[in-house]
């Protein structure tokens, strides 16, 4: 089957909103072996939309569109689609039922406007939305079909998984067979995790790696294709297996894990708490932490010590040492972890101190130089790092780096200082 991936909207083409809806449903339809030919991304504009519909629908069996779908005069891909198949408008009971239950749970009364988002093409069967009040559309004409999804994300995303794949794969006759594997490694730079994995074409054996950089890391995506469902699962088994050999230290989840989400099941799993200490992160770490649902059950306490004052008055740490080493220091960030955790009661403390930049750097210490320390009551382990000069970049990468450093503690992971 041939798809073709449509957005809709001049936000996406102005650049004001990310179009993240492409790699998100580019995604999921490859896992089905369903072959994404082009994509393209299209103003709200209706002689725009209807010329995209014909030339997309003549080369592709799938056409899936997202965006348009609103109770604004901009959202037309509705009308679009009433005037491309001549067809005609109908009200739903069911969609209408979910739009009035979405505005009684919020407590507002169902408005004109959004009662006309009932209204359906009579040719569509509807897609139920219970993330917001604009339904989807599924059309099939012909061998073709049509779809027609939200362009918010997490609207799309809950149709995608609980409706349109699902039907999708119902539908598709395999004759081959493919797995996909994300693994997910920080603390290594794309280069050097390469070079570790040694010689490629061996170790894939017929197999596909890509490596997928970001600012937290390095995502592999693992994919192997075969003549049996079994055979290309026994196959990806392997393959990661041998990837671990090779950099099992750097890999600390697969799919859609978070650190923040495995660092919470370990110290769930030990019956450990955490205290954190921040400086130059301003709370991304405790921000990450409290992400997670539970995290009172690991998180005991978090501190944003941004003032020398502060660091001295609440963490304890020696005006005399801060005074020698300056508060952007290994001993500094040493007693800050140490402090917080001893304040709090908590089984480990960790503390990030740091010059995120553009101002801030000494001859001696250069924008992006931070220190992170994680303690607990036998160790207490303190790392430089040297991260670049954006600001909000060097956040991000430090929060990670101190969440890193927290999981290889807690994995016991040391032989990397």
């Amino acid at each position: 089957m041939k798809a073709h991936i449509l957005t809709i909207g001049d936000e996406l083409l102005i650049g004001q909103v990310l179009n993240t809806n492409v790699a998100y449903i580019g995604e999921k339809l490859t896992r089905l072996q369903i072959k994404v030919n082009s994509t393209s991304a299209i103003p709200d504009d209706e002689e725009s939309i209807l010329r995209e519909f014909k030339r997309t629908l003549a080369s592709n069996d799938l056409v899936l569109v997202t965006g348009g779908l609103g109770p604004t005069h901009d959202d037309i891909t509705r009308k679009c689609i009433v005037e491309y198949f001549e067809t005609e408008l109908v009200e739903d009971p069911e969609i209408l039922s979910d739009v009035n239950a979405f505005f009684e749970a919020r407590g507002r009364t169902l408005t004109l406007t959004n009662r006309l988002q009932a209204l359906v093409p009579r040719i569509a069967t509807p897609i139920r939305n219970l993330k917001g009040t604009a339904p989807g559309l599924w059309i099939e004409k012909g061998k073709k079909q049509i779809i027609c999804l939200p362009g918010v994300p997490f609207e799309m995303k809950y149709m995608m998984d609980n409706f349109i794949l699902p039907k999708l794969e119902e539908k598709l006759e395999h004759k081959t067979f493919m797995a996909i594997r994300y693994l997910l490694t920080t603390g290594i730079a794309e280069s050097t995790l390469f070079d570790q994995l040694g010689n490629i074409e061996e170790l894939l054996n017929g197999a596909k790696l890509a490596f997928l950089p970001s600012p937290y890391g390095v995502r592999l995506r693992l994919t192997v294709e075969g003549t049996s469902e079994k055979i290309v699962h026994e196959k990806i088994d392997e393959l990661e297996q041998k990837i671990r050999v090779h950099a099992g230290r750097y890999i600390f989840g697969t799919e859609d894990d978070t650190l923040e989400g495995v660092i919470a099941k370990l110290l769930i799993e030990r019956g450990l708490k955490v205290a954190v200490a921040e400086s130059c992160t301003g709370g991304l770490i405790n921000h990450r932490l409290t992400n997670i649902s539970g995290s009172s059950h690991f998180l005991d306490i978090g501190i944003v010590a941004y003032s020398d004052n502060i660091k001295i008055k609440m963490l304890n740490v020696k005006k005399e040492v801060i005074r020698k080493y300056g508060s952007v220091s290994l001993e500094v960030a040493r007693q800050m972890s140490d402090g917080i955790r001893i304040i709090s009661g908590a089984n480990i403390g960790i503390s990030v101190t740091g010059i995120m930049g553009p101002t801030g750097a000494t001859p001696t210490k250069p924008l992006g130089l931070v220190y992170i320390s994680v303690c607990d009551e036998w160790v207490c382990r303190a790392k430089v790092f040297r991260f670049g000069d954006d600001r909000l970049l060097n956040k991000e990468r430090t929060s990670q780096a101190a969440l890193e450093m927290l999981r290889r503690h807690l994995l016991g992971i040391y032989d990397d200082d």
